[in-house]
C-alpha cells in the first residue's frame, strides 16, 4: 500500500470521525475586539477539509472591487512567502519551503504533515526554492522590468530587512547579515550570523519574520512555537512563541514579547511607531476555536500561549496550569476568526490606494485546512482610527478559492514602490499587484522598513571576510549550529513568567 493511499485513507477516516457543526457558524462573529468564543471541543480527530491546489489558469486572476485592479507582478516563482520593498523601490520576493525531516511523534502529526503538504500543492516536479529574487520596476509603471535571483541555497528563509548597506535575512535557524548596497543585482559575500534563532530538529513553526525598529537600532524577529499547545513539553519551547528584539550591530537579543503561538507579518505602524503582528492561534479545540488575531505588541507583554487564549480563557489541556500567567495574559486587539492562517500584514498609510483603503491594514488569510467549512483564502482590509482597528474587516482580494479547489493562497503582503499592494501567493507561485484603478502612484517609493528617527551612529564598515561583531561567522554548508538550537533562548523564555528588563 502506498504512503499516499494509506494517508488518504486515514484522512478520509478522520473526516468521518471528526465532529461537524461549523458549516452554520457565522465567522463574522469572530472579527473584532470581542469575538464569540464557543465552548472548546475535544474530538478524537480534528475537523479536516483540504482544498486541492490547482493553480491559476491562463487569464485568471484574483477578484477585487471596481476601484481596484489586480495584475500579476511576477509569475513562475517557487513558493513565494513574503515580499519586501527596499527604499529605492526594488522588491525582494522570499521563496521557501519548510526544513525537511521534522520528527513526527503522534498519529496526528503524520496526518497534519500530509495535510499541510496537500494544502501547499506539494508533489510532482518542483522548482528550486529557498531563494530571494529581486524585482525592479525602473519606470514605476507597475510592471517588472528586471528580475534576478539575489540569493540562493538558503535555509528556509522568510523575513528580510535592510538598513545601512546590510540585508538581513531570517532563515529557519538564524538571522544572517549580508553586505548589500541598494541597486546591486548580486550578492557574492558570505554572510555573518547576527544571532542564532531556535531551529531544528523539530522547528514546528519554522517561519521567522523580521521588522526594523523606527530608529534603525533593533530588529524584531518572530519565532513560532514548537507545538500546538505545549504537548512536546516546555523544554522544547525555549525562546519560542515569542518576538525577539535583536541589536542590529551587536546581535545581543532578548524576548520582547511572549505567549504568541505563531506570530508573523511583523510591521511598524507608521503613525504610532508601535510593533504589530498577526498570530496563528492553536488547533484541536473545535472548528471555531481559537481565532487568529491582529495585535499591537507591548514590550514585556505576555499573550497567553499555551495556558490561555484571548485573555483569560484557560486551555485545560496544558499542564501544569499557570493561573499566575493566565491572570496577566493580554487580550489581543482584533480577532480575525478561526483557522484563517493569517500570515501577512501591510499598513496602508500614505499609500496610493483609494481613500477607502488609505488608513488601515491589509491582512492576508492563507486559508484553513482544519474546519469542515473553508475559512480564509483572501485578503481583508481593516480600517484604523488613531492607530487602532476601528471597524469591521472587509473582503478586498478574493477568488483564491473556487469550490473545493485552491487557485492560490495569499501569504506575505507589502506596499510596492508605487504605493500599490503586493501579495505573495505561495500556492499559485505568483506575486499579485493590486492598485488603484485610476492609476494613482506615490511621489516616491515607500520602503517596508522606513526609518523615521535614526539615533544610532553608523557602524564601521566591515570586511566581509572578517569575524562579525558578535564573533560568529556563518556556519559552513551542512554544519550543525552550535549550541543546539533547542537550547537557544535570550534572557528568559515565556514559561517562567518573568519579564525581562527593557534594553537601554
Amino acid at each position: 500500500m502506498s504512503r499516499t493511499f494509506a494517508l488518504s485513507t486515514i484522512v478520509g477516516a478522520a473526516l468521518l470521525i471528526s465532529g461537524c457543526g461549523d458549516e452554520n457558524f457565522d465567522v463574522s462573529q469572530q472579527y473584532g475586539p470581542d469575538p464569540v468564543l464557543p465552548a472548546p471541543r475535544n474530538d478524537l480527530l480534528p475537523d479536516l477539509k483540504v482544498a486541492e491546489v490547482v493553480g491559476w489558469h491562463e487569464g485568471e486572476k484574483p477578484a477585487v472591487p471596481e476601484d481596484l485592479v489586480a495584475t500579476p507582478y511576477a509569475t513562475d516563482l517557487a513558493n513565494p512567502r513574503t515580499v519586501h520593498t527596499l527604499p529605492n523601490g526594488d522588491v525582494l520576493v522570499v521563496q521557501s519551503k519548510a526544513p525537511p525531516d521534522k520528527p513526527l511523534n503522534r498519529p496526528k502529526d503524520i496526518i497534519r504533515d500530509f495535510i499541510m503538504d496537500m494544502a501547499a500543492g506539494g508533489g510532482g516536479d518542483e522548482k528550486e526554492t529557498n531563494l530571494i529574487t529581486l524585482l525592479r520596476d525602473t519606470n514605476r509603471d507597475g510592471v517588472v522590468d528586471e528580475r534576478v535571483d539575489l540569493l540562493t541555497g538558503l535555509n528556509s528563509p522568510f523575513g528580510v530587512a535592510w538598513y545601512e548597506d546590510t540585508l538581513y535575512v531570517a532563515a529557519a535557524d538564524a538571522i544572517l547579515a549580508y553586505p548589500y548596497r541598494l541597486g546591486e543585482t548580486a550578492i557574492d559575500a558570505r554572510p555573518t550570523v547576527l544571532t542564532p534563532l531556535p531551529g531544528g530538529p523539530i522547528n514546528h513553526h519554522w517561519t521567522k519574520d523580521l521588522a526594523l525598529s523606527p530608529d534603525g537600532r533593533f530588529l524584531y524577529a518572530s519565532v513560532g512555537s514548537n507545538s500546538n499547545a505545549g504537548e512536546r513539553g516546555l523544554e522544547a519551547e525555549k525562546g519560542r512563541a515569542a518576538i525577539w528584539q535583536v541589536d542590529r550591530v551587536t546581535g545581543a537579543a532578548r524576548i520582547f514579547a511572549s505567549g504568541l503561538r505563531n506570530p508573523n507579518g511583523l510591521n511598524i505602524h507608521p503613525e504610532t511607531g508601535e510593533l504589530w503582528t498577526v498570530v496563528n492561534e492553536r488547533d484541536e479545540l473545535g472548528p471555531n476555536l481559537v481565532p487568529d488575531y491582529l495585535t499591537s505588541v507591548r514590550d514585556g507583554g505576555f499573550y497567553g500561549w499555551p495556558w490561555s487564549y484571548f485573555g483569560q480563557h484557560v486551555d485545560e489541556r496544558v499542564v501544569p496550569p499557570r493561573p499566575d500567567l493566565v491572570e496577566k495574559a493580554i487580550k489581543p486587539d482584533y480577532a480575525l476568526s478561526s483557522h484563517v492562517a493569517a500570515l501577512g500584514l501591510a499598513f496602508t498609510n500614505n499609500s496610493a490606494m483609494p481613500e477607502a483603503y488609505r488608513n488601515g491594514a491589509f491582512v492576508g488569510h492563507r486559508g484553513s485546512w482544519n474546519r469542515r467549512a473553508f475559512n480564509g483564502y483572501k485578503v481583508v482590509y481593516i480600517p484604523f482610527e488613531n492607530g487602532r482597528p476601528a471597524g469591521m474587516a472587509r473582503d478586498v482580494v478574493t477568488g483564491f478559492l473556487e469550490g473545493d479547489e485552491a487557485r492560490g493562497r495569499p501569504v506575505g503582503l507589502a506596499i510596492d514602490g508605487t504605493g500599490a499592494l503586493l501579495i505573495a501567493d505561495d500556492a499559485g507561485n505568483t506575486v499579485w499587484r493590486v492598485a488603484a484603478a485610476d492609476g494613482s502612484v506615490t511621489p516616491e517609493p515607500m520602503p517596508s522598513d522606513p526609518v523615521t528617527s535614526a539615533t544610532v551612529p553608523e557602524a564601521a564598515p566591515q570586511d566581509p571576510g572578517a569575524p562579525p561583531a558578535n564573533g560568529r561567522a556563518a556556519p559552513a554548508e551542512g554544519a550543525v549550529p552550535e549550541p543546539p538550537q533547542t537550547d537557544i533562548a535570550p534572557a528568559v523564555g515565556p514559561e517562567d513568567g518573568r519579564v525581562p528588563a527593557p534594553a537601554e
